[in-house]
């Protein structure tokens, strides 16, 4: 056990460099998909059928295909045709377009769940279709879409462990390489998962505080502030533990 302690340290500079490059890829690849999610999500409710038809074409078709064989792709096909992308990037265009067509379908159901009596008394207060939708009816899908973009980024996060495949030096190749150094396998990827679960669940607990927020300024969830304060956060329950 030493043996493995003692390589895991020296290999240890390595393996930060590989979060780094996980780290990079998750961070571009989620804003990547965030963007691409909103834009395919709005444009598949449009009511022109060429803008809409578009939208779900590019939809089905990144969902409908292998993020391996779309990594394959840009990194060794696009070439061919004397286009160059660096590694970095194409890792975070596979996984933006992968994961921004299936975050599309979040952010298009969140926005239908909407009641439309919302709409409506929108359209009373005059506003414009872009007023309503900023003002009254995305803040109310945002908090809704929040959990499943949660679900969508920790599979980004996991996602990015096929950046290897383009000769990437990430956390998942650093973690074979100590593989590879100890000729432990458990021990090496028994390392990888714990340090996977750390990244994965600190982005889970800033989705969190996210969500907490969104559904706090609807008025429908305590603050942040409530949930993490020792003292009662309903005066009326304090004034009664007084008495």
């Amino acid at each position: 056990m030493k043996e493995n302690i003692d390589a895991l340290l020296d290999a240890w500079p390595s393996i930060q460099e590989g979060i780094v490059v996980t780290l990079q890829l998750t961070a571009g690849g989620a804003l990547l998909a965030f963007v691409l999610a909103l834009a395919l999500g709005l444009a598949a409710r449009a009511h022109n059928i060429v803008i809409r038809g578009s939208a779900r074409a590019f939809i089905e078709f990144f969902r409908g295909t292998s993020l391996l064989v779309q990594l394959f792709w840009l990194f060794y096909v696009v070439p061919l045709f004397g286009y160059l992308i660096d590694p970095v990037l194409c890792g975070i265009l596979a996984l933006g377009l992968n994961y921004g067509a299936y975050g599309a379908e979040v952010v298009r159901g969140a926005i239908n769940s909407v009641p439309q009596s919302q709409w409506e008394a929108a359209t009373a207060l005059d506003f414009s279709h872009w007023q309503r939708l900023r003002r009254v009816v995305f803040p109310q899908a945002w908090a809704e879409m929040i959990p499943p973009l949660t679900n969508l980024l920790i599979q980004l996060l996991k996602g990015t462990a096929l950046a290897s495949y383009i000769l990437l030096q990430d956390l998942t190749f650093e973690i074979d390489q100590l593989r590879r150094t100890t000729g432990n396998t458990l021990f090496a990827f028994g390392v990888g998962l714990v340090i996977y679960f750390v990244i994965g669940y600190v982005l889970t607990l800033l989705m969190n505080a996210l969500e907490v927020r969104a559904k706090n300024r609807l008025g429908t969830g305590p603050s942040l502030r409530e949930i993490f304060s020792l003292a009662p956060s309903d005066p009326r329950g304090l004034e009664a533990a007084n008495q």
